[in-house]
């Protein structure tokens, strides 16, 4: 790189992933040119709960960059004038084998993370949605935030922009990349110094042999967003089910999982199929978001499965209770998944062209600290 000037960065996609390597190579000096194949981000980075949820993250590196991640929302939130708010976290029990599982997560993790085994009563005073008939406790974690995707991706590119300099060129397709430059139909649409592909479709499609030969899966979501509560009533955290305890590896660590997922295997074997565990949150105008299910293959099936939807419906139902149920939207989002259990793929695809991609699910808990290590590395190799 020249170092009598500013060096130049380009970052290929503009949802979280890339919103984040922006931000740290800005905070790095670099000039920043973010391009989207899209007039305004539309993948899965807005196709979420908007859970930034370090409560799902094992102890190590992940569980530093989701606090790092979350800490970074809130200043950027605070700052752009994004709604946000720390609501922590509920996970449910109504069954002595969820309260074990929780019980022992805050003894492997009570030192180092805000987090409690809450009584049914503390339980209700938290969240008028709980529902209370069964109720065993609940795992209680402080440092959940949650922001509306669907506004907040929107909003950090604007903050960026306004506030670090950083360039989007939107409905713009990459289609090919060389050391010092990025294409558009052919011709050179900008040369840089540096170029990060955070974007899974365009990582697959211009290095598609070098995307087959990692261990990459697909993912297919489906969710659904309930209307706005009446009367500005409010729900409080995020609720899961005990199903969530079995979907995040924080709660792998413990060896009460073991009999919580001998249960499932055998009563719960559809919501196991498709890889179902049920949460809700709620964002400012009041609308909750529910889901959702995991569907794995490089080619999702493009259709919904209403089957799905209604089996998420179904379990919601056993431990929420809500103002108004009516439903006003369904989706799908697919993302990139590793199947070696890593949280992210790096890899360095040129002399200065690198992609930064599959975060597994985790985008908005992880993309903002995780992206300030990757670009520390990306310093290190320069």
């Amino acid at each position: 790189m020249n170092s009598t000037l500013k060096p130049t960065a380009v970052v290929v996609g503009a949802g979280i992933v890339g919103l984040a390597a922006a931000k740290a190579l800005a905070e790095r000096n670099f000039q920043v040119t973010v391009y989207e194949r899209h007039p305004q981000a539309l993948g899965a980075s807005i196709r979420n709960f908007g859970m930034v949820w370090p409560v799902g993250q094992p102890a190590g590196a992940a569980y530093q960059w989701a606090i790092r991640s979350r800490d970074i929302w809130k200043d950027i939130c605070a700052k752009g004038g994004i709604w946000h708010e720390q609501t922590g976290s509920l996970h449910l029990a109504y069954a002595d084998r969820e309260i074990a599982v929780m019980e022992e997560y805050v003894s492997l993790y009570g030192r180092d993370r805000d987090c409690a085994v809450l009584t049914p009563e503390q339980v209700v005073q938290k969240s008028p949605a709980a529902n209370s008939s069964g109720l065993k406790g609940a795992l209680w974690s402080a440092e959940e935030v949650i922001v509306d995707p669907r506004e907040a991706i929107s909003g950090v590119a604007t903050y960026l922009a306004e506030q670090r300099g950083v360039v989007f060129r939107w409905n713009i397709c990459i289609n090919q990349v060389s050391d010092s430059a990025v294409y558009v139909a052919g011709k050179v649409a900008q040369k840089a110094d540096l170029v990060v592909l955070c974007s899974g479709a365009d990582f697959e499609t211009l290095y598609p042999d070098r995307f087959a030969s990692l261990p990459i899966t697909k993912c297919k979501l489906q969710m659904m967003r309930l209307v706005p509560q009446p009367n500005d009533w409010r729900i409080g955290p995020p609720l899961c089910g005990g199903l969530s305890l079995l979907h995040y590896g924080s709660f792998q660590a413990t060896d009460t999982i073991q009999p919580l997922r001998q249960w499932a295997e055998q009563e719960m074997a559809d919501y196991l199929k498709w890889g179902i565990h049920v949460m809700v949150s709620q964002h400012g105008n009041g609308e909750l978001t529910i889901g959702d299910s995991h569907e794995y293959g490089l080619s999702p099936d493009p259709f919904d499965r209403q089957t799905i939807n209604q089996l998420i419906v179904d379990y919601l139902g056993t431990f929420a209770r809500f103002k108004d149920r009516s439903l006003s939207q369904s989706w799908n989002g697919v993302y990139a998944k590793m199947t070696n259990g890593e949280n992210h793929v790096f890899e360095q695809l040129g002399s200065n062209v690198y992609a930064l991609n599959a975060l597994s699910g985790a985008g908005m808990t992880l993309s903002f600290g995780l992206a300030e290590h990757i670009v520390e590395k990306i310093a290190s190799l320069s």
